[in-house]
């Protein structure tokens, strides 16, 4: 078995972003960063605790977990939990795909194990789980987690692993106010019967539910999320408003509303980080407690709103 528990601050950081180039339009983002940029957000992560750092190989084909290794370097490995994730569909041809891609994710991360190691989406449970009981075993992974996988694939691979001794501690699938499908299905309350811990990805929508973009202010051209979300921005305009009244009484903004809705459900949100400001709207989010009828409006009107913001990587849950 897994020697501890697996625990998590309030919020994860996602490092998603962190794969772009740096160069407008090129990649998902059109984020423009900088190596001191990204140090500046650790250090500040770090000194307010939120230590968890979510990447993944297909995030800019491996760049994510090259500049956060580098980010994190002079921080004790005791000091910060590392996730990252196998993806099939980038597997490659060897005897032993998984060990491969964790391989080179450990040498881009400058480390040699990781706390969280996720099968990132379910081509084949049957196939690709067992290939992480070895993993398990040998220390270089603590604990697994499966993303984008519907139940009766989360039970699958839990069943696989329970059978040497180890199990799924942890779900991470695409949870917000304009996507509820994994509750919808079960999936919340299966993870708080097995105590199994739901991270949330995509809770602020690649920014459209940030409250920093409108019809006026669209996300940056030649991005990809700007080609998926620019054009429904209008139609979430009467959600963003009232989650930026709601702010306005405890001093936070629109953002920090849609994250503490995340937490108040009972989930880890993986919030992208690439400024260090993002990080005052973390500590804000994770002291503000939504009332119940708060929670209630906002979710009708994210159902109101009537948008599929579904990615073309997610299935059916």
């Amino acid at each position: 078995m897994t020697s501890k528990t697996l625990t998590a601050p309030a919020v994860a950081l996602g490092t998603w972003a962190w794969g772009d180039s740096g160069e407008l339009g090129d990649g998902y983002f059109g984020s423009r960063l900088t190596a001191s940029g990204l140090r500046e957000i650790v250090e500040k992560a770090q000194a307010t605790g939120f230590t968890l750092w979510d990447t993944a190989v297909v995030y800019g084909t491996g760049h994510s977990e090259t500049v956060l290794g580098q980010a994190l370097k002079g921080y004790a490995r005791g000091e910060y939990q590392l996730s990252t994730k196998f993806t099939p569909q980038a597997a490659g041809n060897g005897a032993d795909p998984v060990a491969d891609m964790l391989e080179q994710s450990l040498d881009r991360l400058g480390t040699d194990y990781v706390d969280l190691y996720w099968i990132h989406n379910p081509a084949d449970v049957a196939r690709w789980t067992p290939l992480l009981i070895p993993l398990l075993r040998s220390g270089r992974v603590k604990h697994v987690g499966v993303s984008n996988h519907n139940l009766k694939q989360i039970a699958l691979a839990d069943q696989i692993l329970g059978a040497a001794g180890f199990r799924v501690e942890a779900v991470q699938n695409h949870y917000s106010l304009l996507y509820r499908s994994s509750e919808r299905a079960g999936i919340l309350d299966y993870c708080r019967e097995h105590d199994v811990r739901f991270f949330s990805y995509m809770v602020l929508e690649q920014g459209a539910l940030s409250g920093r973009y409108s019809p006026a202010r669209p996300l940056p051209e030649g991005s990809s999320r700007a080609a998926v979300y620019n054009g429904i921005l209008p139609r979430l305009r009467a959600l963003t408003d009232r989650m930026a009244t709601i702010g306005e009484d405890r001093g936070a903004s629109a953002a920090d509303i849609a994250t503490a809705w995340a937490i108040a459900k009972g989930t880890t949100p993986i919030i992208g980080v690439t400024k260090t400001s993002y990080l005052d709207g973390l500590i804000r989010a994770r002291g503000i407690e939504l009332a119940d009828e708060e929670i209630a409006e906002l979710e009708a009107l994210g159902d109101a709103a009537d948008v599929d913001t579904r990615g073309f990587w997610e299935h059916e849950m």
